[in-house]
């Protein structure tokens, strides 16, 4: 193993409450797994020194607030980031995390990335990939796009289950879904041309950008060739321009095929670790940072490690 730590960028919590509040939603089984995994600081520490990882920004996983009502989300998300915040002081140099906003309220949206920003220092935010059936590149969110633009903010997006149930085929939507949800997603964004007119995003992908990599082509020919659905003509920005300005973890099985052909793709000064856990458990963490640990092609640890520090330095 290398002797440079990890900096994980794709890492979950969960608190009682939040499950409670999910389960009372009749989320007994989220995405379709079988059931809520545990998570506590002192587990993750204890992962984080087994494995070599000095840093995680921890994030709430799908399903997110989605269950949430409007009444209830904005609340909901309030609590999430406090604890994140609190759990933050308690180990600052090894936690930071990013704050879950109340979509698809995008004014409520706006008021938590502002309050989980200022008070409480999150890092950035995460999007789950559609809120309330919106993708990325929904019109609803450019107010939300100005806002984090502004302040030149991360926005960490991971996949949840689509709107329509007939789509994960019966089976645990993480399996294919989750990776069709963020391909569908970032494309619509790329289609909207939320890139170029906010360059100041920093977009985190999961998943090794999930199919986006392997259909990158297949994308900017169609873009290229139907306008918006506004008519407007395609943004200035290829498919290719939009994949390069965008940064990308590690979460799930990246090797042998998935990071290699991202590599292709975007180079590797985007690219950055991510475990998934507590979604993944412990003994696939491990297994995964063996895999990359072994790659002869790549000193993982050392890139992914220096690509986090320019990924995580704040903008002035």
């Amino acid at each position: 193993m290398s002797s440079t730590p990890l900096v994980d960028v794709h890492a979950h919590f969960l608190t009682r409450e939040y499950v409670a509040a999910a389960i009372a939603e009749g989320i007994q089984h989220p995405d379709g797994m079988p059931q809520w995994p545990s998570w506590s600081a002192e587990q993750h520490l204890s992962l984080m020194q087994d494995n070599g990882i000095r840093h995680a920004i921890l994030s709430l996983s799908s399903p997110g607030l989605s269950f949430a009502s409007t009444a209830d989300a904005p609340a909901l998300a309030r609590h999430v980031n406090d604890f994140a915040a609190r759990t933050v002081a308690a180990h600052p140099e090894r936690f930071s995390f990013f704050a879950s906003l109340p979509l698809p309220d995008v004014d409520a949206a706006i008021n938590e990335a502002i309050r989980a920003t200022d008070i409480h220092g999150a890092a950035g935010v995460i999007l789950m990939s559609n809120s309330g059936g919106r993708d990325l590149g929904d019109d609803s969110l450019e107010p939300l796009w100005e806002c984090l633009d502004k302040r030149r903010s991360i926005v960490s997006v991971h996949p949840t289950s689509p709107p329509d149930p007939h789509a994960t085929l019966g089976r645990p939507a993480p399996m294919l879904e989750f990776m069709f949800e963020t391909t569908r997603s970032i494309t619509d964004l790329m289609f909207a041309s939320v890139m170029s007119r906010y360059p100041h995003i920093r977009f985190l992908i999961p998943h090794c950008g999930a199919a986006l990599p392997l259909l990158a082509a297949r994308i900017e020919l169609f873009r290229g060739l139907w306008p918006a659905p506004n008519g407007d003509a395609p943004g200035p920005l290829t498919t290719d321009a939009q994949l390069q300005r965008m940064w990308f973890d590690t979460a799930g099985h990246p090797l042998p095929t998935q990071a290699r052909v991202l590599r292709d793709v975007v180079g590797s000064n985007r690219l950055l670790y991510g475990s998934d856990y507590c979604w993944t458990p412990a003994f696939g963490v491990a297994q995964q940072i063996a895999a990359l640990d072994s790659d002869r092609e790549i000193n993982w640890r050392t890139v992914t490690s220096t690509n986090a520090e320019q990924f995580l330095q704040r903008r002035p």
